[in-house]
């Protein structure tokens, strides 16, 4: 068995070995001081495992038995390591514990994060290789905005911080320009147009201009437990990151989403991090919230032309398509607004209007 593959469980101290040469070749610790320079009492400690052989000691031990310095040299080392990785195995015992709330384990292998494995041990390590720490328990720090409160039971703190920590790795990968407020200001219609292309165009016309801006884009597949739609928050002074789940969504949904998150970067401080979940709204973030809501809804839809559209009464699809066109965004924004006003004045069967107009995006995981 190679030195790579021999994991013993149980650490021998040199000493063991030293005791053993000793009755063999019928030297005395007495006699090996003498031989060696070494009192009696170093000798002594080191056959009761109480002292290590250093080099200098295994130096002498090698002119004194015929051996070479790196046969003892080795088995002090061989001996320390082992002792550091059966300590570490327990640890990792101990933080095996807490596997119970990690069931992201799961999506973090089929999206190729971790690997697949079946021994609790390599699972913690993989973990905190993961997320970068060395006590699971030190997650919520790392992503403290995953560990908010929320009413539903089903909810799982630890997998959306192990989506949020996807993001961070996707964002890494992403080359971006220093971010300029003006840059992205300018870039707001280009942005705007994109929702009319189409969805195999979409991801990288999308994630380059953005990069240009100093905003990196990436799309992480849903996680289970999560109920998150995209999230804000900046890697840097110079670089932005905007995450939306891969999940597959309406084209007006999605928009909406993206925007509300542009939102966030153009109003609200570098220091602030936002989680955009289904139907779910802190009270603590519902000012911003609400910013970012009416940002995104008037740079997709001005609130002026939108009322100009309602006034005229025509909601055909032809009426829709034509007004779409003349504001540059795509037929099924202007179909989910008008589902959501509908909606808002009592249409209970508003989200099954205009069937035609509604789109789905789905975007392919690089």
């Amino acid at each position: 068995m190679s030195e790579d593959t021999y994991n013993p469980n149980k650490a021998i101290h040199p000493g063991v070995t030293l005791a053993d040469v000793l009755g063999a070749s019928s030297m005395t610790q007495s006699e090996l001081a003498e031989r060696t320079g070494l009192t009696p009492k170093t000798i002594s400690e080191i056959v009761q495992k109480k002292n290590p052989i250093t080099p200098e000691t295994a130096t002498k031990f090698a002119s004194v038995f015929g051996t070479s310095t790196g046969f003892w040299n080795n088995l002090e080392r061989n001996y320390q390591e082992t002792l550091i990785r059966l300590k570490e195995n327990e640890r990792l015992d101990k933080e095996a514990a807490s596997l119970g709330r990690f069931e992201c384990y799961k999506d973090l292998v089929r999206w190729g994060y971790l690997p697949k494995t079946s021994v609790a041990r390599e699972e913690v390590s993989n973990l905190l290789g993961f997320f970068q720490v060395s006590s699971l328990d030190f997650v919520k720090k790392t992503h403290p905005v995953a560990f908010r409160q929320t009413k539903n039971k089903s909810f799982s703190h630890e997998s959306l911080a192990a989506w949020l920590r996807c993001g961070e790795i996707e964002a890494e990968k992403i080359r971006t320009k220093p971010f300029e407020k003006e840059t992205l200001i300018d870039n707001m219609e280009s942005l705007k147009k994109l929702t009319t292309i189409r969805n195999d165009q979409l991801q990288n016309q999308l994630q380059s201009i953005c990069s240009e801006i100093g905003i990196a884009v990436v799309f992480v597949p849903y996680f289970a437990k999560t109920y998150v739609d995209g999230a804000t928050r900046w890697l840097s002074s110079d670089k932005a990151l905007i995450q939306v789940s891969l999940r597959g969504k309406s084209s007006d949904r999605f928009w909406f989403t993206f925007f509300h998150e542009i939102g966030h970067i153009l109003k609200h401080g570098k220091t602030d991090e936002f989680i955009e979940f289904e139907n779910d709204r802190s009270d603590s973030l519902t000012l911003k919230e609400n910013e970012a809501d009416e940002f995104a809804k008037e740079t997709l839809i001005p609130d002026s032309l939108f009322k100009n559209f309602l006034a005229k009464k025509d909601l055909s699809d032809e009426a829709i398509v034509n007004f779409a066109r003349d504001i540059s965004v795509s037929p099924s924004i202007v179909a989910g607004r008008l589902k959501h006003e509908l909606y808002e004045r009592g249409y209970k069967d508003a989200w099954k209007r205009f069937p035609r107009l509604t789109k789905k995006i789905e975007f392919a995981r690089k």
